[in-house]
């Protein structure tokens, strides 16, 4: 993986529950097994941690090939992607 581009974890976005005043951190590396959240997997890259807190609870479609123009949030980037890329990640 390169150190300034996130790996891709999923070409499908992730519908996830949030609550309210929760606060949480959004994977920004794609190594986290527990996306679309941080699990410190990123330790040892340049990458940090988006975090994130819902003003209301709601379910909430969240970007999952982490190259989304508007972090947290799916933008459909993910439908344009180069198939080949990653491809070693």
């Amino acid at each position: 993986m390169s150190d300034t581009i996130p790996r891709k974890r999923s070409d499908i976005p992730f519908a996830v529950e949030v609550k309210a005043d929760r606060p949480t951190l959004w994977c920004t590396c794609g190594l986290s097994s527990k996306q679309p959240w941080c699990d410190n997997s990123h330790r040892g890259t340049s990458f940090l941690p988006l975090p994130y807190r819902a003003p209301a609870t709601f379910k909430v479609v969240l970007c999952g090939c982490k190259r989304t123009r508007n972090p947290p949030y799916c933008d459909g980037c993910h439908v344009h992607a180069d198939p080949k890329e990653n491809a070693k990640s």
